[in-house]
């Protein structure tokens, strides 16, 4: 009988099931957060490129 008892409190336990689901938001926002530092990363990098080469070349 504690065994139906137990494994009833088990499944109907949602805890586990919400902190799983706060997991894979974190990891979403997390791959994005990358992923747009490394969107931006490149751009900035052109913008001192091109800074870079029109500054070298005497160009206004």
């Amino acid at each position: 009988m504690k065994f139906w008892k137990t494994l009833k409190r088990f499944v109907s336990d949602d805890q586990g099931l919400e902190t799983v689901e706060y997991a894979i938001i974190t990891g979403l926002i997390v791959a994005a957060t990358i992923t747009a530092i490394g969107i931006l990363g490149g751009w900035v990098n052109t913008q001192f490129t091109d800074v870079n080469t029109a500054v070298g070349a005497g160009t206004p």
